[in-house]
C-alpha cells in the first residue's frame, strides 16, 4: 500500500513527537538534559536502529520522497530556534568578569581548534569528501571541536542552582563569549567552504561584516521602539508578531544570500532584540512551544536519518571515533582549565568550568548538519562527530556533580547563620503558593515556639524553613534560563518575606528563614533537603492532583512516600484559630506522632485545649502506649487540666471522628487504616477522613521513631511531680 506523501509526513511527525518526548523524559530520569534524549530518539528512527531492525518498515515510513519535506520543516524550526537562542543571549552575561571570561573562552576555543586542525591532517585523507579543500575541511573540523552549547550549559547551571554563584556567573559569561566567537568562526568556515579558498571568501566576509554593522546600529535603534510599544500596550498583538517573524525570515534570507548561512541572520536578529523582560517572555512563550515541541524534534529526526552508526564497521574506524572524542574532550578541558588557573581561579572551580565548557549538545548538531549539507564532512565523519556531541554532553552533569557536589553548592549559596542561632527543632514547610498558604505557615509557627517571647538567655527553641521550589520548565523554555530564574527567585523571596510578616506573635518572625531555589523534581528536592538538613518535621499543605481526586496523591503523595523524615499534611478549612484540638487515637506510630505534635501545640499555647478521643470498636479499648502514659504523667497539673481523654464506642470509627470534629478547630490524625488514610499501592494514600472532616485536618506520617517532637519544649514546661497520680487510659 502506498500512502500519499502528505499523509506519510503527518504520520512521521506523530511518531517523531511521541518518541522524542518518551526518550527525552527517560533521559531526564537519569538526570540528563532532555535534548540528549531527543537527539537519541532521532538516531533511533534512522538507519542506526529502526532501519537496522526493521528495514522494510523504515523504508515504508521514511521513503526518500518524504525526507525533503522533513528537511524543510527542520530548517524552519532551526531558523526560529536560533532566533530564540539569540533572544536568550542577554548582554548582562558579558558584563561579569569580562576580561577573565574573554581570556578563558578564547583559550578554550584556540586549544581544541588547534588540536582539531592537527587531527584533520590524519582524517582528511581517510574520511573527507572528494572535492573539499583541506583548508575548508580543517577550518570546519576545528570549529566543530571548539563549540560550547550555551543553551544546554545555561540549563545545567540552572538545574544545579549555580546561577548566583561566582562559578556559575563566570561559566555563563565564558559560554556567551564562546558562543559569539564560535559562530563567527563557523561563518568564516562556511564562507571558505563555499568559495573553496580564503581569498575568495573575502567578499563574503566583508558583506557579512557590513550586514552585522547595520544590524547593530540602525536595526537595533529601530527595535528599541518595540520595547516602548510593549511598555505602552503590555502585550504583542498578531500584527506586531507577524512583523517580528517577517524580520526573522528576512534576516535569515540575507545571510544566506551573502554566503554564510541562514541561521546567522535569525540568531543575529534575536541577539539585538531589546532584552525587555516582559517583551522577551511573551515573544518566547508565543514562539517557543511550537518550535520546541514540534519543529525541533523534526530536526533531530532529520539528523538521525542522516546518522549511520553502521558506517563505523571496523576497529580502525571506532578507534578514530574514540580519538575524535578524546581530542574534543581534552582540548576543551585543558584549554579551559589552564586558562582559568592562570587567571587565579581555584583548582576545583577551574576543573568544574572545564567540564561545563565541554557541553556541546544541540549547537554541535546544528554545526554538523551545516557541514554535511555543504559536503565539507562525509556521512562517516558526521556520525563520529554526532557521537562525540552526545558523549561530551552526557558526561557534563555527572562530572560536575563529582567535582562540585550539590552539598558544596548549597554551602556556597547559604547565607551565614549567626552563632547564637542553634535551633534544636527544625520544621521544613514546602510552600507552593505564598499568597494562599498563610494558615500553613502560621501552624508551623505555632508548632515551633511558644506564643510568649522567650527569656533573653533561653536557647533558640526551633526554626521554621519555608521552602519554595521553582519548577524548572523544559530544557529550552525561557522560564528556565538563568536570568529568568534569578528574577523568579527574587520575586518569590519577596512574596515569602511578605508572608512571614503576617505571622503572630511578631517575635516568631525571627525564627522563620525562607529558602527559595529552582529544581527539576520538587518532591525529590524536598526529600533531599529534609535529609541533608536533619529536619525534624516536614509540614506541607495538600493539593488536588490534576489527574486524580485524591488529596494525598500527586506531589504530596510523592513527598509522603519518599521523605526520610516525619511528615504532616495540613488540610486547611480556614478556621484560623487553634484553640480546640482533637486527636483520634488508636495505638500506632503515626497516631503517636500526631499526639506528640498536639501536645507541643498545647505546651506552646496557654489557650489551647486537647481532646484525645479513644475510639473503641467491637468492645476493644484503644489504650495509650506505655511511652505516652509515661510522658503524660510528667506533664504539669495546669497542662493536664486542658487535656481530656474521652472514649467512644462505634462500629464506624471514621464517622465517630467526623462527628467529634464539629467541635474542633484542628483534628490531628495518623496516616493509618482506622481513619481511611493508610498507604496503598505504589505509595498512594487514601483520603477518606480528609474528605469528610469538618475541622482543619493535620495528617501525620512517622518515619523516624527516634525523633522527639517534645524534647525541645519539655525542659522549660515540665515540672516532674512524683506524687502526681497516673493518667488513666
Amino acid at each position: 500500500m502506498k500512502l500519499d506523501t502528505v499523509v506519510l509526513v503527518l504520520i512521521n511527525i506523530l511518531i517523531i513527537i511521541g518518541l522524542s518526548r518518551m526518550v527525552g523524559l527517560a533521559f531526564r530520569r537519569i538526570k540528563q538534559p532532555l535534548v540528549i534524549g531527543e537527539i537519541v530518539a532521532g538516531i533511533m528512527l534512522g538507519p542506526s536502529l529502526f532501519g537496522l531492525l526493521a528495514p522494510d518498515a523504515a523504508a515504508f515510513l521514511f521513503p526518500p520522497e518524504v525526507i525533503p519535506y522533513l528537511g524543510v520543516l527542520s530548517q524552519i524550526g532551526l531558523i526560529f530556534f536560533m532566533f530564540l537562542i539569540g533572544l536568550e543571549l542577554d548582554p548582562k552575561y558579558l558584563k561579569s568578569q569580562i576580561d577573565v571570561a574573554v581570556l578563558i573562552s578564547h583559550v578554550s576555543i584556540l586549544v581544541p581548534f588547534s588540536l582539531g586542525t592537527l587531527l584533520a591532517l590524519l582524517l582528511y585523507p581517510l574520511v573527507s569528501n572528494n572535492g573539499v579543500s583541506f583548508t575548508a575541511f580543517a577550518l570546519f573540523f576545528g570549529a566543530a571541536m571548539s563549540i560550547t552549547a550555551f543553551p544546554v550549559l545555561a540549563r545545567i547551571i540552572t538545574e544545579n542552582n549555580l546561577q548566583s554563584t561566582p562559578l556559575g556567573t563566570l561559566a555563563l559569561t565564558c559560554a556567551a563569549v564562546d558562543d559569539v566567537t564560535a559562530w563567527c568562526l563557523l561563518a568564516l568556515a562556511i564562507a571558505v567552504t563555499r568559495t573553496n579558498s580564503v581569498i575568495g571568501a573575502l567578499p563574503t566576509i566583508l558583506a557579512a561584516a557590513l550586514f552585522i554593522t547595520l544590524m547593530l546600529t540602525v536595526m537595533r535603534v529601530f527595535l528599541q521602539r518595540l520595547a516602548r510599544y510593549f511598555d505602552r500596550t503590555g502585550h504583542l498583538d498578531q500584527f506586531t508578531l507577524a512583523g517580528i517573524y517577517m524580520g526573522v525570515i528576512a534576516s535569515a534570507l540575507i545571510t544566506e544570500l551573502i554566503g554564510i548561512h541562514l541561521i546567522f541572520g535569525a540568531f543575529l536578529l534575536g541577539a539585538i532584540m531589546p532584552k525587555h523582560p516582559g517583551l522577551t517572555r511573551e515573544l518566547v512563550q508565543k514562539t517557543g512551544d511550537f518550535v520546541l515541541t514540534l519543529l525541533l524534534p523534526i530536526f533531530f529526526a532529520y539528523s538521525g536519518l542522516r546518522t549511520q552508526i553502521g558506517l563505523l564497521n571496523s576497529p580502525v574506524l571506532w578507534g578514530l571515533c574514540a580519538l575524535v572524542i578524546a581530542v574534543a574532550v581534552i582540548g576543551k578541558y585543558v584549554g579551559t582549565n589552564v586558562a582559568a588557573r592562570f587567571c587565579g581561579i581555584e583548582k576545583r572551580d577551574a576543573a568544574a568550568l572545564g567540564w561545563m565548557m565541554n557541553t556541546r549538545g544541540l549547537t554541535e548538531l546544528i554545526v554538523l548538519n551545516i557541514g554535511l549539507s555543504l559536503n565539507v564532512i562525509s556521512p562517516l565523519l558526521f556520525t563520529m562527530l554526532v557521537i562525540m556531541a552526545l558523549v561530551t554532553t552526557f558526561m557534563t552533569s555527572p562530572l560536575l556533580e563529582w567535582i562540585y557536589p550539590k552539598q558544596q553548592i548549597r554551602e556556597t549559596m547559604a547565607e551565614p547563620v549567626p552563632e547564637a542561632f542553634t535551633p534544636n527543632y527544625r520544621i521544613l514547610v514546602p510552600i507552593a503558593n505564598p499568597s494562599t498558604q498563610q494558615g500553613l505557615i502560621q501552624l508551623a509557627a505555632a508548632i515551633s515556639a511558644s506564643s510568649q517571647p522567650p527569656l533573653a538567655d533561653s536557647p533558640t527553641p526551633a526554626a521554621v524553613y519555608p521552602l519554595s521550589l521553582i519548577q524548572l520548565e523544559e530544557d529550552y523554555a525561557y522560564q528556565s534560563t538563568p536570568a529568568s530564574i534569578e528574577r523568579l527567585i527574587a520575586d518569590r523571596r519577596s512574596q515569602m518575606l511578605d508572608l512571614i510578616d503576617t505571622l503572630e506573635p511578631p517575635y516568631i518572625r525571627s525564627l522563620v528563614h525562607p529558602v527559595v531555589r529552582a529544581t527539576r523534581d520538587v518532591a525529590q528536592e524536598t526529600a533531599n533537603i529534609a535529609e541533608r538538613d536533619r529536619i525534624d518535621l516536614v509540614l506541607m499543605g495538600w493539593h488536588r492532583p490534576a489527574f486524580s481526586k485524591n488529596r494525598l496523591g500527586g506531589r504530596v503523595g510523592q513527598i509522603l512516600s519518599t521523605t526520610r523524615a516525619d511528615v504532616a499534611v495540613f488540610v486547611d478549612r480556614q478556621h484560623g484559630k487553634l484553640e480546640n484540638l482533637l486527636v483520634p487515637y488508636v495505638p500506632n506510630v503515626h497516631n503517636d506522632l500526631g499526639l506528640e505534635i498536639a501536645l507541643r501545640l498545647v505546651l506552646n499555647s496557654p489557650d489551647c485545649s486537647l481532646t484525645i478521643l479513644r475510639v473503641a470498636q467491637d468492645h476493644q479499648i484503644s489504650d495509650l502506649t506505655y511511652e505516652l502514659k509515661t510522658l503524660m504523667n510528667q506533664l504539669p497539673d495546669a497542662l493536664l487540666q486542658r487535656i481530656h481523654i474521652p472514649q467512644v464506642e462505634s462500629e464506624n470509627p471514621i464517622a465517630a471522628v467526623v462527628e467529634a470534629s464539629r467541635n474542633a478547630d484542628l483534628t490531628i490524625a495518623g496516616a493509618s487504616r482506622e481513619w481511611g488514610l493508610e498507604r496503598q499501592t505504589l505509595g498512594f494514600y487514601a483520603d477518606q477522613l480528609a474528605v469528610q472532616c469538618h475541622s482543619s485536618l493535620l495528617i501525620t506520617r512517622r518515619y523516624s521513631r527516634v525523633t522527639s517532637h517534645l524534647a525541645s519544649v519539655l525542659a522549660s514546661s515540665i515540672t516532674v511531680s512524683p506524687q502526681k497520680p497516673e493518667v488513666s487510659a
